[in-house]
């Protein structure tokens, strides 16, 4: 394996995080804040949760600590193309 494969790889995975965000499902949510609790950022996950909010917060990181903390598997990853103008 060459670097090149290594650094494409890399490259690839921060494409995929920074081309989505965090989407809840409202109807699961009971409110516990353990979301909210475990964002690096301070985020209020769990305020987006109850709405049905997806987490288009500037700040958010896609760090996944939210998606991974959430007991009963309220919040998952939606790739989206919120980076790009639209043109093709």
């Amino acid at each position: 394996m060459s670097f090149i494969n290594i650094f494409k790889t890399d490259a690839t995975r921060r494409v995929a995080l920074s081309a989505g965000h965090v989407v809840p499902d409202s109807s699961r949510c009971v409110q516990c804040g353990i979301c909210t609790y475990n964002c690096p950022i301070g985020i209020d996950v769990r305020a987006h949760a109850w709405e049905g909010q997806a987490i288009k917060h500037s700040e958010c990181l896609t760090c996944g600590e939210c998606v991974a903390r959430c007991p009963r598997g309220v919040l998952r990853f939606e790739r989206t193309d919120l980076f790009t103008d639209g043109a093709k």
